[in-house]
């Protein structure tokens, strides 16, 4: 509001500050002048100082002066005017709009004339007032002002009736703000910050939340995979049963058998061995292999361990090479439970087999299996080179595991009986018999065999009765370089002797020299070791009937088994 006193950016000051302001200089040359209203027009008596008359704007100019705020009236923007003699306030410049502040939409007003003020002594330059020059000297320090929210833009005053309005200055290029000579300026003002959206961080939270929950639940998934679940674990199981078996299950034959089955230590003449054998009698008599006992032929220690873990030392009762048999006694043992003898011509193949041993010292290992074929020729032995320590076997074929150390153990039927005793395996890469020959110690490919129990029951109760067994014979030498199919009787026996023996079994029945015998009681043979195999398969005094062929002609003779002592 214009009072009559000073308006430069800032309170009006106190009549005491108003007379020292000095009073601006002349107008030099060079200045531009403010084309100063007509006195006739402007001159107006002052007017009263209890009710000023309110000044005419016309709003549809540029207005020279910041609109004031709702609460305050606009102050009235005095023409040029020649200074008064008298003490008088110098004329304050129209202040500058500031960009900040909008344009309200012009609107047209009526105002009460102001009366011209003293017109001064040269026209006031506009360059030296802000923003362009400085305060003047007379003018105190304006107060420092911060941003403040956006006002309406002032509107312009409307000159009186007639009165001309002073020229515009230029347009500065850019909106000046408030004139603070203590601030950092609009620029340094951060910029509002910018609202987030809230849509973007929904969509943050809810993808952090699918993947929290998804690493939980990977976890949990885990540990319950991992641990079968949360919390004690109880198994289930099957309430306690009956431990009785059948007696033809694999496992009532076992329970059956293992007590009357042992297992062999041997030592003697730098060697040792482990095997298997089992009980005959209530004597104490233990049917095993040769080869099992073989290292204490001479002078050896035995000992005998039973099922239930009770050992005993053992003797040597009789052996035999050519059978692979031998029987030994332990004395002062009670309780023996004798396994029951079958018969092996009853056998048939397919027939279910256990076969329990110490495989590799594993005493009382079980297995089953089938009996595979029948009437197997091997042969087994041979390491001293002169043919004495070769067993010939016609042998029972089975595909129940048997390993070093199953040897001299049972060969049991379904109903626990004997059928036979496991001595020999053919290893794979190599082609010895026998768990202690040349490839014994491999393990079981599935082809075991077995002495047949029938062969086993005669040379056991000989080796018991004499201490030797008696060997079939017919009485020839034969041709073991022989390569043609069948046995073929040589020129000449050992030592330059007749091949024939003289009065011999097979001299008596008519066999010559060079005669090749092809069956024996109908079975084919194909060489020697299969010819000597069947003949020991029988009984000396048994009667054959051996097929032979001569000069191109077949011929069939019999022949009476004789009798040969045993080694």
């Amino acid at each position: 509001m214009n009072d009559g006193k000073p308006n430069w950016w800032s309170r009006p000051s106190t009549p005491p500050e108003a007379a020292r302001i000095p009073t601006p200089s002349p107008a030099e040359e060079g200045d531009f002048p403010l084309q100063a209203p007509d006195p006739a027009e402007s001159a107006v008596p002052e007017p009263a100082a209890e009710a000023p008359a309110a000044p005419t704007v016309d709003m549809t100019k540029e207005p020279a002066a910041a609109e004031p705020t709702p609460s305050e009236p606009a102050p009235a923007v005095p023409a040029p005017s020649e200074p008064a003699p008298s003490e008088s306030a110098p004329a304050v410049p129209a202040p500058a709009v500031t960009a900040a502040e909008p344009v309200p939409a012009p609107e047209t007003r009526a105002v009460a004339p102001v009366p011209a003020a003293p017109r001064p002594l040269h026209e006031p330059d506009e360059y030296r007032t802000p923003p362009y020059g400085e305060p003047g000297p007379w003018a105190p320090a304006p107060p420092v002002q911060h941003p403040a929210a956006p006002v309406p833009p002032p509107q312009a005053a409307v000159p009186p009736q007639g009165a001309v309005p002073p020229p515009q200055g230029p347009v500065p290029p850019h909106a000046w703000g408030q004139y603070d000579p203590w601030g950092a300026g609009p620029g340094a003002v951060p910029p509002p910050p910018r609202k987030k959206s809230r849509r973007g961080l929904a969509l943050v939270g809810a993808l952090a939340f699918a993947l929290l929950t998804g690493v939980i639940g990977g976890g949990v998934g885990a540990y319950v995979e991992r641990n079968g679940g949360i919390g004690t674990v109880e198994l289930p199981q099957a309430e306690a049963g009956s431990a009785d078996r059948a007696p033809d299950s694999v496992a009532g034959i076992a329970a059956g058998a293992l007590p009357g089955v042992v297992t062999l230590h041997v030592s003697g003449g730098g060697s040792a061995g482990t095997g298997t054998g089992f009980v005959l009698d209530n004597r104490g008599h233990i049917l095993t292999n040769n080869h099992v006992v073989d290292a204490a032929a001479t002078s050896g220690d035995i000992t005998v361990t039973f099922s239930s873990g009770e050992t005993a030392s053992a003797k040597l009762i009789g052996k035999d090479t050519g059978y692979d048999l031998a029987v030994v006694q332990v004395t002062g043992v009670r309780g023996l439970k004798p396994l029951p003898l079958g018969n092996s011509d009853d056998v048939r193949v397919g027939d279910p087999v256990v076969a329990i041993g110490a495989p590799f010292d594993l005493s009382n290992t079980v297995t089953s299996g089938i009996i595979s074929a029948k009437e197997r020729p091997i042969t087994a032995g041979g390491e001293k080179g002169d043919g004495s320590d070769i067993s010939y076997v016609d042998a029972l074929q089975t595909d129940a595991p048997i390993n070093p150390g199953n040897s001299g153990g049972p060969l049991l039927d379904g109903k626990g009986r004997v059928i036979g005793i496991n001595s020999a395996i053919r290893a794979a890469g190599g082609s010895g018999e026998g768990d202690g020959g040349s490839g014994g110690q491999a393990g079981s490919i599935g082809l075991g065999f077995a002495i047949p129990v029938n062969q086993g029951k005669r040379v056991a109760e000989e080796l018991i009765n004499t201490g030797k067994a008696t060997h079939p014979v017919i009485g020839v030498s034969l041709d073991m370089q022989f390569n043609g199919d069948g046995a073929r009787v040589g020129d000449k026996g050992k030592d330059g002797t007749p091949s024939v023996t003289p009065d011999g079994p097979a001299a008596k029945a008519g066999l010559r020299p060079g005669d090749v015998i092809t069956k024996v009681d109908g079975q084919r043979v194909h060489n020697g070791e299969e010819l000597i195999v069947k003949i020991r398969a029988h009984r000396p005094g048994d009667a054959l009937a051996l097929t032979l062929t001569r000069d191109g002609r077949e011929l069939t003779r019999t022949v009476t088994l004789g009798s040969a002592q045993g080694t």
